[in-house]
């Protein structure tokens, strides 16, 4: 499948996006993995940027401009689906509670000699650069002022604050008119879609890996909220909210609650029969339900400042996921991908700032147009600085003992290697078979900066020679194991020995290793891999949900169709396992690159650093490097040297090689030269 762009998410920022672009002319697919799941469905659809005292900054005047912008938007989608998003320009009210700042207003809980008057504050004629609100008032009100406004407080209000440009929109409603909405105009809307990995070449998103297959596009927009981590390395962690609704009697002796209530670590909006409470906000990660003590905390809270809402009935309880980031602003605009576009980790904010979003989206990705406030939202804040100087050049290192110096890898930056949604920072895989000894496997592992390592199953589990007690012997919480089915002749023998494989992993604590390197070899002499019996084993491992990294002959035919059954790599061989002769199959992994959708990683044959690079010069993603290590006199040096060769061969790939030509051209130029 191929559209012009692909949004990875169907929440209120996704839909938004989807809709906004669609209306420009764009071919958009939205890709949701859930839609009852988005954070949309976590809200109560405050769109409360004063009452939430944002302050003064990028993120206010961000905020103050999507509020501007919700009239004409929710016009334009209730136009376009006949339904009504319950946009309502309500104000807020933020009550305070005795020793909370109640006295802090102009006249506190006195007022102006008791008269029922609203005052506004000095404070609230701030000023900000949205072109579209440079103010926006608040006024305090007295405690009579407060409680005639609003009767039923409770008695511990002694004042408050009123701020009149503050609105809501049913977040239920909006979502629903949003789907209808995109869905009319021709926006493709596909539910139950799990984005498993973004695939990437040479700085370009060649598309993404799902559990129905490959989807492709020209442009992509991840918007998939508390899950965007699990997809790129970006700091967004969810943190969850627990609601809940009371039904509003039929009769009821008491006056209705006709003001949106935003109190103490609570909030109250009246609906039209019913009350929605909320939220918590929790760092328990993806732990669902509703608790007693989440729920206890909302009504304690609730009651306190509006009591008579303990005798109405419950109604519902829900809960959801917000994206948050370290300071609790949105990440938007480019990523380290040129086709790739970020709009994400939007916190509390998403149903606010759902409007501007897809505006400044849009415009950035159909018009390239950046507008001057994404700088304050780009990912890069999150990311330190990188040194001027190259440390690989500037420390020394010293490998007789068989130890490397600690010398900081080279950073590569914006090129992670991403696996089946796992992110490594390291393109140089090894192995764990044939050193001398553990030590010089322990040290070689180390200096290589490696982060894949490759575990024989079956060496494990029978104690091979060189592999007693290997499983003891590294870090797995810094390792990730890639287990394999060395040995394995068969697919059969290859399947059950995955399994077991996903097992060991597993009694070492990488719960969620599903990965498993796919070898089926009966040729005892050479060490092929068998095409047939790799490609029956890759169809059902991948049934199974394993990550299938399968070993194969440089076979552009069996790598294409390796990864159309699921495969998360496809692994050519440079020459056969453990010969040292280098790359003798250059011409068929160039093909198999320039046509894979997923990482392509060179295995098997490599004997030196300097074959290492071209490998990676080339434009494979990464290498898998055993014999080459092991075998040298000195391990530990080979094994940085290898990690050294990698990533100068990665970095050369995305610099570009100079063309080649016939002719000598001077490195001076002749022009301007002194003559005589």
């Amino acid at each position: 499948m191929t559209s012009e762009t692909v949004i990875i998410g169907g929440g209120v920022i996704g839909l938004a996006i989807g809709i906004e672009l669609k209306l420009r002319g764009a071919n958009v697919t939205v890709l949701c993995h859930d839609f009852q799941a988005a954070a949309t469905h976590a809200a109560a659809g405050m769109l409360a940027p004063d009452a939430e005292n944002i302050p003064n900054g990028a993120m206010r005047s961000l905020c103050w401009r999507s509020r501007a912008l919700y009239p004409d938007w929710t016009r334009k989608l209730e136009e376009l689906t006949g339904l009504n998003t319950g946009y309502r320009p309500c104000g807020i009210l933020a009550p305070v509670f005795e020793g909370a700042g109640g006295d802090e207003g102009v006249g506190g809980d006195e007022g102006v000699g008791g008269d029922k008057l609203i005052l506004s504050s000095p404070s609230s004629s701030s000023s900000s650069s949205s072109p579209s609100s440079p103010s926006s008032p608040a006024h305090w009100l007295n405690k009579e002022a407060i409680h005639q406004y609003q009767p039923g407080l409770g008695a511990e209000v002694v004042s408050g604050w009123w701020y009149p440009e503050d609105a809501q929109v049913d977040n239920k409603a909006l979502a629903h008119v949003l789907r209808t909405a995109a869905e009319s105009i021709g926006v493709e809307f596909k539910d139950g879609i799990t984005v498993e990995a973004f695939l990437q070449q040479q700085g370009q998103v060649v598309g993404v890996q799902t559990n129905t297959g490959i989807i492709r596009a020209a442009h992509y927009v991840l918007a998939s909220g508390a899950w965007s981590n699990e997809l790129l390395p970006l700091p967004v962690c969810p943190r969850k909210g627990q609601m809940l609704s009371v039904r509003i009697p039929e009769v009821s002796p008491e006056l209705p609650l006709k003001r949106v209530l935003f109190g103490q670590d609570i909030y109250i909006v009246p609906r039209r029969d019913r009350l929605v409470i909320g939220a918590t906000s929790e760092d328990v990660g993806f732990i669902p339900n509703n608790t007693p003590e989440g729920i206890q905390k909302l009504l304690q809270a609730a009651i306190r400042l509006y009591p008579q809402l303990k005798h109405y009935p419950i109604q519902e309880f829900w809960w959801g996921f917000r994206p948050a980031t370290p300071d609790e602003l949105p990440i938007l605009g480019t990523s380290y991908c040129q086709n790739l576009t970020l709009a994400t980790g939007h916190y509390r904010n998403g149903i606010l700032l759902a409007p501007v979003t897809a505006t400044l989206i849009a415009d950035l990705i159909l018009e390239q147009k950046s507008d001057p406030l994404l700088a304050n939202f780009h990912y890069s804040r999150f990311q330190s600085k990188p040194s001027t100087s190259t440390p690989m050049l500037t420390h020394s290192a010293n490998f007789s003992n068989g130890h490397h110096s600690a010398i900081s890898p080279l950073s590569t930056p914006h090129s992670p290697l991403i696996i089946a949604g796992k992110t490594f920072q390291s393109r140089l895989m090894t192995g764990t078979g044939k050193y001398r000894s553990i030590e010089e496997m322990q040290q070689s592992i180390a200096a290589s900066d490696c982060q894949i390592v490759t575990v024989a199953v079956r060496r494990v589990q029978t104690k091979a020679p060189g592999h007693e007690g290997l499983a003891e012997a590294l870090d797995w919480k810094k390792i990730w194991m890639l287990p394999n089915t060395a040995g394995c002749q068969t697919a059969e023998e290859a399947i059950r020995v995955a399994r077991l494989g996903r097992e060991m992993a597993k009694l070492l604590g990488q719960e969620d290793n599903n990965f498993v390197k796919l070898e089926v070899i009966p040729d005892l002499k050479y060490l092929l891999p068998d095409p047939i019996g790799t490609l029956q084993a890759a169809e059902q491992l991948v049934k199974e949900g394993f990550a299938v990294l399968p070993y194969i002959n440089a076979d552009p035919m069996l790598a294409k169709r390796l990864e159309e059954v699921g495969c998360a790599t496809v692994m050519p061989l440079a020459s056969p396992i453990g010969s040292g002769q280098g790359l003798k199959t250059t011409a068929n992994i160039q093909i198999i690159i320039e046509n894979a959708g997923v990482p392509v990683v060179v295995d098997a044959g490599i004997g030196s650093p300097s074959e290492a690079a071209q490998a990676m010069e080339l434009g494979a993603d990464a290498l898998l490097i055993n014999s080459a290590i092991a075998l040298s006199p000195n391990p530990a040096a080979m094994a940085r040297a290898m990690n050294l060769a990698t990533v100068a061969g990665r970095l050369a790939y995305l610099a570009g090689r100079m063309p080649i030509k016939d002719y000598a051209s001077p490195s001076s130029p002749l022009t301007g030269t002194i003559t005589s």
